[in-house]
């Protein structure tokens, strides 16, 4: 667990979880730089290993908020697993930030970005087993994401097998052979690239412009019981996204990140994704839209974004097609709007 850097002696602490990806930058950059601080927030940090974790700590009450896919919210909201509270989700963290990556042994110039996989299927593939492919959970944009690319190349998600893996795990079953492909957040698409066990096709950016990805999930009672704690906590990650967003900080992000506590990540492969190229196991193109941290458009919990995540997931056959719920009552615009005029209050003052 990350120290408590953040420790105002009047403040009760927030519990917050995170998976160790690039994008919980937000998490850690309002950490380390003191934003917690500043907005009077007693901050505890808690690495999780995957989202089934975060959606577990969530409902038991040992988590007040985390970093998030979308997907976990509705799930809880709407009780389309065993598990159901209430929460909300009142700032959306990022945009984008996945890529797809593929085994090295499979040619780059047969399959290109996509286009040759399915001939490449009927005609090459000669294992005992399925074509594999890996997702991060049931419910996330990595397994949306994987849908529109099979299915804009013209294969169903029945033509291969799709797994569900932690982020963190990809890599190695990758390297290993057990597994073919898959769609995941940075580092681990970089970790197989720079490796040269992985190349990537395409990335996020490419098959969804503007995507919403991370969000921060709130618990019900926490918004309930500590309103005013909710909205400072959406104001200081605002502040946060805004410090990633900035290329002049790059650098110190990617130091950042490294930490064992967060990604543990060689700052090579991190710059990877958050410096100025992506390399995707062929050639270099700009990286500048690879992660999008901070903006309105970003950032707002609109129910454009909700509607975004909710048709993916009903897509690629996660979601029944019946409607679950007000999407304006699980995305809090208020909150995020009470948060903006906070901030606003205390540029203001200073």
């Amino acid at each position: 667990m990350p120290g408590n850097k953040s420790n105002p002696s009047n403040s009760q602490i927030i519990q917050l979880g995170y998976v160790p990806l690039a994008d919980c930058a937000p998490f850690a950059v309002a950490q380390e730089t003191g934003i917690f601080e500043r907005h009077g927030l007693n901050v505890s940090l808690h690495r999780e290993i995957g989202w089934a974790t975060v959606r577990d700590r969530l409902f038991y009450g040992e988590l007040d908020a985390a970093s998030s896919i979308a997907g976990i919210a509705f799930t809880l909201a709407y009780g389309l697993t065993d598990l159901r509270c209430d929460v909300s989700v009142p700032l959306v963290l990022n945009l984008h930030g996945n890529a797809i990556t593929l085994s090295s042994k499979l040619p780059q110039d047969v399959i290109k970005s996509g286009s040759g996989l399915k001939d490449y299927l009927s005609y090459h593939w000669k294992k005992d087993r399925p074509f594999t492919l890996a997702a991060t959970h049931r419910f996330s944009s990595h397994g949306v994401l994987l849908h529109t690319w099979l299915k804009r190349h013209g294969l169903a998600d029945s033509d291969v097998e799709i797994i569900i893996l932690p982020p963190s795990l990809m890599p190695r079953h990758l390297k290993a052979g057990h597994i073919d492909g898959y769609c995941v957040g940075e580092p681990y698409n970089s970790e197989a690239i720079l490796g040269g066990y992985g190349w990537s096709p395409v990335t996020s950016t490419d098959l969804s412009y503007g995507h919403p990805e991370k969000v921060l999930l709130v618990s019900g009672d926490f918004v309930k019981n500590r309103k005013n704690d909710t909205v400072s906590l959406v104001a200081a990650l605002i502040e946060s996204c805004k410090v990633c967003q900035d290329t002049d900080f790059r650098e110190d992000l990617i130091s950042i990140l490294a930490r064992p506590e967060y990604t543990g990540a060689d700052p090579e492969i991190l710059r990877n994704s958050l410096g100025a190229s992506f390399f995707d196991g062929n050639a270099h193109t700009p990286s500048e839209n690879f992660h999008m941290f901070y903006g309105d458009s970003v950032n707002r919990p609109s129910t454009d974004k909700a509607s975004w995540m909710l048709a993916g997931l009903r897509a690629s056959g996660s979601l029944p097609e019946s409607p679950c719920g007000s999407l304006s009552r699980l995305y809090r615009e208020d909150i995020y709007l009470a948060a903006v005029a906070e901030g606003h209050d205390r540029r203001s003052l200073a």
